[in-house]
């Protein structure tokens, strides 16, 4: 790695010297700055923007120049580093480095959000990124060539893991940090699979992130005398061979409905590179493949993070596959224990880890202490710092770079903590929203968005209340307990610690935003926290449907959630006919029952008596659907209803609430007929007559005794 260190304009033109001087020509160099900066210095070379450094993700670059004067974005940091291929360079455009902390810049803005300014975000972690960089062997600051020496091979273990696609039913996942040969091995694995004839569907974000893989294909169907054709000589999505086999890419959403009809479906296997960047929905629509492969990254956060490691194992794990695991640590791009990457992975945190089991294995709510950890401190505790950050790493498939920066200098976000002998075996994030003026409340209100404020923004903006952002909260950004210490109540214990701590702050309600899962929506009802908003939209990260909670601490804040969960449970019965009519039922229940406003019931005698007459009689719940769903809409909302069974539960809400086909319904719920499930859906109806049912309800039940 190579720093330049100073202006803008004398480290652009050094850097500039440092290409030609390698020889590294210009196609395959790729420069990271924002679009404001000069062009002129680095001639034609492929440019990016630091938001847009995903776009390396998957790919390899001889050299990759990422100009820090107008940002320092920890994710596009992560990118550049990732992207290099061996032999190659990574060139840092950086402000003299003595001066660098105490400036602010774009990525420093994104972190300002209202009513803190751009010079009250801290400069602690470019402070410690130049700790590193300084302190790290390998790294030449000024105009030193790093001299980066590639390795070739070592992926016989993943060559040899691969070789189970050949039969129908197995799964595997490849698992490993950047530059282990991951895409290597999948290439090498899906050209030998071709030869044998057989159909090998590629996929990944983009093509961009799958051209190693039919690099490397490619490569061995060439040197087998097997390649029979390809579409394009450039960049080709679809290998044919000499045996009537095929290597051919997809994009995910193209992947299940294209020109060829089901792809998954008709591949005998599939390879997923590049996995942990798509949402677990997605990901879930392989496991149609005979044979499926999933190639990701760890430490590295990819994309989504790590919602492949945290959401998706569990439905690989249920899923009739045999499942093997892979994983390679030797890298190829670099030697073993390569400078570069050590300094990479210690200054952002990448291999950041819990403390170990042993450590926090007797952790207790007894034993345990509350701290707000400040990030003075964190700063100067690295193994502190290392395992707050790590209990996030190993529990939210969102965290990434840009988090430290986030947790070290943002002026809104807050540290907590239980810690256990010293050790932190919990840890949440908190960040301050709301509090708005009135200008700011009204220009949300017409539109316009307003950065680190969502709960306060959804409301307004796609709620319409204009006095959403009036109150202050705390939302909950993350929060983790340690995989040992789990199920002992220490997540709840530190929620009440920071609920007592935020009441002598004068807040008003703590909130939270997340993808609805039935587990988590439980863990934060239990917590006193309730359903006012469920996005009509899945999210692009997670594949889930975000929902918004709030816990009130003050009468303000009641006013608000009570107003929220009100006008919440008023408009969900339309958009479950509607926009989430494809919602899991489960969430639906979950979402329903953490509404602390039952729904309103107000039916006409001979609404009551069609009602009671489909639960104990000849009556039909399609003659009049409206009344049948605003009686499920109460028995769901209402805290003091006797439960109906989950598996009721879940007619009520795929057949009543969302209105899906009885033939559909019977078939996801494993009803032998129509017949049976409609009959289990009257009886289903039978316990809500009798609790909520007025005269005419009864006299009509009493008719069919």
């Amino acid at each position: 790695m190579l720093v330049l260190a100073g202006e803008r304009k004398a480290s652009r033109q050094a850097a500039a010297s440092a290409l030609d001087g390698g020889g590294i020509p210009v196609s395959e160099t790729t420069v990271i700055a924002t679009e404001a900066a000069d062009e002129a210095d680095l001639g034609d070379c492929e440019r990016v923007t630091p938001k847009r450094a995903d776009a390396l993700l998957g790919t390899t670059r001889t050299a990759v120049v990422l100009d820090c004067h107008d940002e320092c974005r920890p994710n596009a940091l992560g990118r550049t580093v990732g992207a290099v291929n061996g032999g190659g360079l990574v060139v840092l455009c950086t402000p003299p480095l003595d001066a660098w902390p105490a400036r602010r810049d774009g990525f420093d803005e994104t972190l300002a959000v209202p009513p803190f300014d751009v010079e009250t975000v801290g400069g602690r972690f470019r402070a410690r990124l130049v700790d590193t960089l300084r302190a790290h062997p390998g790294i030449a600051i000024v105009n030193v060539d790093a001299g980066i020496i590639e390795r070739a091979g070592l992926i016989a273990d993943a060559l040899h893991a691969f070789e189970r696609l050949r039969e129908r039913g197995h799964a595997l996942v490849v698992e490993a940090d950047r530059g282990r040969g991951k895409s290597s091995a999948a290439g090498l694995a899906a050209g030998a699979l071709a030869v044998e004839g057989k159909e090998v569907l590629v996929t990944a974000p983009g093509y961009r992130s799958a051209a190693a893989v039919f690099e490397r294909a490619r490569e061995l169907l060439e040197t087998l005398g097997a390649l029979a054709g390809t579409d394009r000589d450039e960049n080709p999505h679809r290998l044919g061979t000499t045996n009537g086999g095929r290597v051919r890419f997809a994009e995910p959403a193209a992947a299940v409905e294209d020109e060829d009809g089901d792809a998954i479906a008709a591949a005998d296997v599939a390879i997923v590179d590049e996995a942990a960047a798509l949402p677990v929905d997605r990901l879930a629509s392989f496991l149609d493949a005979p044979s499926v492969a999933f190639v990701t990254t760890v430490h590295g956060y990819e994309g989504a993070g790590r919602g492949f490691a945290v959401r998706f194992r569990d439905r690989l794990a249920e899923s009739a596959f045999d499942v093997t695991e892979q994983r390679l640590d030797d890298p190829i791009r670099y030697a073993a224990g390569d400078p570069i990457e050590v300094w990479l992975f210690r200054a952002l945190l990448l291999d950041a880890r819990p403390p170990v089991a042993p450590l926090v294995a007797d952790a207790t709510p007894e034993t345990v202490a509350y701290e707000r950890l400040s990030t003075d401190e964190l700063l100067a505790d690295e193994v502190r710092l290392r395992e707050a950050f790590g209990l996030l790493v190993a529990a939210h498939y969102r965290t990434e770079p840009n988090d430290l920066a986030r947790l070290l200098d943002a002026p809104n976000v807050t540290v907590h903590a239980l810690c256990h002998e010293s050790h932190v075996v919990s840890v949440a994030l908190l960040a301050r929203e709301g509090g708005l003026p009135a200008d700011r409340r009204r220009s949300v209100y017409e539109g316009n968005r307003i950065e680190g404020h969502l709960l306060p923004d959804v409301l307004t903006s796609q709620c319409r209340d204009l006095e959403a952002g009036v109150t202050t909260g705390h939302r909950v950004l993350r929060i983790a307990t340690h995989p040992t210490a789990r199920s002992r109540g220490l997540g709840s214990q530190l929620l009440d610690e920071i609920r007592t701590a935020s009441e002598t702050e004068a807040i008003d309600w703590l909130g939270v935003g997340y993808g609805a899962t039935p587990q988590l929506v439980r863990f934060w009802d239990r917590n006193g926290f309730s359903t006012v908003h469920l996005a009509i939209t899945r999210n692009d990260r997670s594949g889930e449907h975000s929902v918004l909670m709030l816990a009130p601490l003050s009468g303000p804040g009641h006013a608000l959630r009570d107003r929220h969960a009100r006008w919440f449970v008023e408009r969900i019965g339309g958009l479950l006919t509607d926009a989430l009519a494809a919602l899991d039922p489960d969430v639906v229940r979950a979402v329903l029952d953490a509404s602390p406003v039952a729904a309103s019931i107000d039916l006409s005698a001979h609404e009551w008596r069609t009602i009671a007459a489909a639960a104990y009689g000849a009556g039909l719940a399609a003659i009049d659907p409206d009344s049948f769903r605003r009686l499920a809409l109460t028995h769901l909302t209402d805290p003091e209803s006797t439960r109906l069974s989950a598996s009721e539960e879940r007619l009520v809400v795929a057949r009543i609430l969302q209105g899906r086909p009885v033939e559909e319904v019977a078939a996801e719920l494993g009803y032998v007929s129509t017949r049976e499930c409609l009959r289990a859906l009257g009886d289903a109806y039978r316990p809500l007559v009798d609790r909520y049912g007025n005269d005419a309800a009864h006299e009509e039940r009493d008719r069919y005794d």
